[in-house]
């Protein structure tokens, strides 16, 4: 079990990582559409770590905390910062597909392998998203109805401005 926990402390840093990568993505998406399907990818990302600290609690170990917040933009135009962050996260993601599935297969337990594989494959559907991002599709959340009008303008940048 000692070799499970180990894996699930590996994976989690690994997945924040990616976490980190995408909320500071988020801050260089204006696109409305395109943003709130970052706001969902973080929110599922969010609740991966929940269910990763559980289970390493649970074996008795403890979750690394938390990495400082990553900046994707410096020196850039915010749209050719938010495109280059589109096309590496679509790659960052199958990475960590690649890296993660062989590893799973090693793990004694099957509760936990099977956590890991669903994580796995939420991953491939935020790269999904990610995919139809670069190919200009703003539907990735569901399609609007004929009465409403398309998005328009920007979402800010930081949440909060005072």
């Amino acid at each position: 079990m000692t070799d499970d926990l180990s894996l699930l402390q590996q994976f989690r840093a690994d997945k924040l990582q990616l976490l980190l990568r995408h909320q500071a993505a988020a801050k260089l998406i204006g696109q409305y559409d395109i943003n709130n399907t970052y706001q969902y990818i973080i929110n599922r990302e969010e609740t991966q770590l929940t269910w990763l600290d559980v289970a390493i609690a649970e074996l008795g170990g403890t979750s690394a905390e938390d990495a400082a917040e990553l900046d994707r933009g410096a020196n850039a135009k915010r749209a050719d910062a938010a495109r280059r962050a589109i096309d590496e996260d679509v790659q960052e993601a199958q990475a960590f597909v690649d890296r993660w599935r062989p590893r799973i297969d090693t793990m004694t337990s099957a509760r936990h392998a099977k956590m890991l594989r669903l994580i796995i494959g939420e991953t491939l559907e935020g790269k999904r998203f990610f995919e139809q991002a670069q190919a200009g599709r703003t539907d990735l959340l569901g399609r609007r109805g004929a009465q409403l009008l398309p998005s328009h303008g920007e979402v800010l940048p930081a949440r909060w401005v005072e």
